[in-house]
């Protein structure tokens, strides 16, 4: 991950990031090509060179998307601790499940043109290592709305015990990992592995010791690794071979699950070893789970030793706390140099857009856009709920409001799956926020109010380079309305977007009179035409609506851009 962005702001990097006037995803002309110049001798501006920018990011559950091929789903596998369709029942009617489901790799590329046509580069999956084969009976007993383990399965693929090996409930007789990621680049797709450096799967506290819980497995198939169904603080790593990978002392956040003694060797050449395994099967990028629980000494060993074999190989990690400062951490060189799941924005976007009578003015403290917290903010991932936490519980005009900010800010949008269509909204894992989605609910989902407005804007940012590499600027937030500039200059071509956001139900008109950029504005979609003196009447912008206008001045001085003091 580079550190571009504010470099940029006050100094001309000679750096080429596009050769032409087109869309650089997939090499075909872009239908805004009339509104990009060529300036010759320019200052570079960008807030990112990172090539992962351009993406845009679908997370799904495998098991929970679609089924496409029944034959994998081991509907009997378990013995007396069955593994498939385990429901947990709510009041209402409502139900969540803790058991397989039938997801796999078959239905995810059968719909990988719905993926990409809803505006999406890249589809992240949750880990596709083997997990146990039944149901976890230690812990807490699961229950609907209730945090636990016991009575659940690995359907969610985090209880790894073989990191090298694919587990049997994804595949179909002619499509492993690796013609998956093959299958889904021809569809202009990328693949992010979801990867697990710090845990595997559940070790202890079962009335028996139950197969492959607190195993772990080598390449060759070999046990290497055996809680034993041990209590961690009876671990006897000095004098017994099948403990020295594990941590003695339980980690109190995670459950009953095995603990890998990051401080082994064994246990970092074994992880090396693995992910790379996965990248040479076509994995494009890794989200790193549970970072926040392993040193960041680790993450900086682990970067390392992965971008030695894939220089410049993008990963983003899973650091589960609120706290600009902490998260930052991990962003910087001594941290792993990766990106980050932005937490923060994820709290403040609730805050905005759960919520009809919130103010525009609350997002602008987790950008981070002038200050050197973040190894470079552009490079972050943004989000609004995951799997790991309540989805958001707003209106379907919250939701189409939040889309339209997710994909005109800064940082890498990612989209948790059903999210097009409001799916389980408000609900926390063991309350729905993981049930099956379904082809039906695919091919219905255009009809939903969300669907349309989500495509429109994930598209436009797919077509320009601003949205997604540009800095950002901010004109005004405040009320329902924001307007706040995206620039993009390097040596072939300068665009600058101008981004207008209403969140009311009713049109707005957004004065920005503060620019002092000359020339034509042209409406990207209406391609309607606005001088600097039309703007400063106004520009209507609909109800919970989104308009971009794009300039292709070029930019001399960026403190010359507005009026106004930035």
């Amino acid at each position: 991950m580079r550190n571009f962005g504010r470099t940029l702001l006050t100094v001309a990097v000679v750096v080429s990031i596009v050769s032409s006037c087109t869309d650089i995803k997939t090499g075909e002309e872009s239908r805004h090509e009339k509104l990009l110049s060529t300036p010759s001798s320019y200052p570079i501006i960008a807030g990112t060179d990172e090539p992962f920018a351009s993406e845009a990011v679908y997370f799904l559950l495998t098991d929970r998307f679609v089924d496409g091929d029944q034959s994998n789903n081991q509907q009997n596998q378990g013995g007396d601790n069955p593994s498939f369709d385990i429901p947990l029942i709510g009041p209402n009617g409502a139900r969540a499940n803790v058991g397989y489901q039938g997801g796999d790799f078959r239905g995810i590329l059968d719909n990988a043109s719905y993926i990409y046509d809803l505006g999406f580069s890249a589809i992240w999956l949750s880990p596709v290592v083997d997990n146990p084969d039944e149901a976890f009976t230690g812990g807490e007993q699961v229950d609907f709305g209730k945090f636990g383990d016991k009575g659940k399965t690995g359907y969610h693929g985090y209880w790894g015990v073989n990191f090298f090996e694919l587990d049997e409930h994804w595949p179909s007789s002619d499509l492993n990992f690796s013609q998956l990621t093959s299958a889904l680049k021809e569809s202009n797709l990328k693949t992010v592995l979801d990867v697990v450096a710090n845990h595997g799967s559940p070790s202890y506290d079962m009335p028996t010791d139950q197969p492959k819980y607190g195993e772990l497995y080598d390449a060759q198939g070999r046990l290497v690794s055996d809680h034993q169904n041990i209590h961690p603080d009876d671990l006897t790593p000095a004098t017994n071979s099948m403990h020295e990978m594990l941590h003695p002392i339980r980690d109190p956040y995670l459950a009953q699950l095995s603990n890998f003694d990051e401080t082994n060797p064994d246990v970092e050449n074994y992880l090396i070893d693995a992910y790379l395994y996965w990248i040479d099967q076509g994995a494009d990028a890794f989200r790193l789970d549970t970072v926040v629980h392993m040193p960041a000494e680790f993450w900086a060993r682990f970067s390392q030793r992965i971008r030695a074999k894939h220089p410049d190989f993008f990963m983003f990690g899973e650091v589960f706390r609120w706290d600009a400062e902490v998260i930052a951490e991990y962003t910087h060189p001594a941290g792993g140099a990766m990106s980050v799941l932005d937490f923060p924005g994820r709290n403040a976007m609730l805050k905005v857009f759960e919520s009809a009578d919130s103010d525009f003015s609350d997002l602008i403290d987790y950008l981070h856009l002038d200050d050197d917290v973040y190894q470079n903010p552009y490079d972050l991932m943004t989000f609004y709920d995951n799997h790991d936490m309540s989805r958001m519980n707003a209106s379907d005009q919250g939701f189409i409001d939040a889309h339209n900010w997710l994909f005109t800010s800064r940082g890498i949008p990612v989209l948790y799956y059903g999210s097009e269509v409001g799916f389980m909204r408000g609900t926390v894992e063991h309350k729905g926020n993981r049930n099956y989605f379904g082809q039906k609910r695919v091919d219905e989902a255009e009809e939903h109010v969300i669907f349309s407005p989500l495509k429109r804007i994930a598209n436009l940012r797919r077509d320009l380079i601003s949205l997604q590499r540009g800095i950002q600027i901010n004109l005004e937030l405040s009320g329902h309305g924001a307007s706040f500039l995206r620039v993009y200059q390097d040596e072939e071509l300068s665009q600058t977007a101008l981004v207008l956001l209403n969140k009311s139900d009713a049109p707005m008109s957004i004065d920005v009179g503060g620019l002092s950029v000359e020339g034509l504005w042209t409406d990207v979609e209406s391609h309607q035409r606005y001088s600097l003196s039309l703007l400063s009447e106004g520009v209507e912008v609909p109800a919970h609506g989104v308009r971009v206008l794009l300039s292709s001045e070029a930019v001399e001085d960026l403190s010359r851009l507005t009026f106004k003091d930035l």
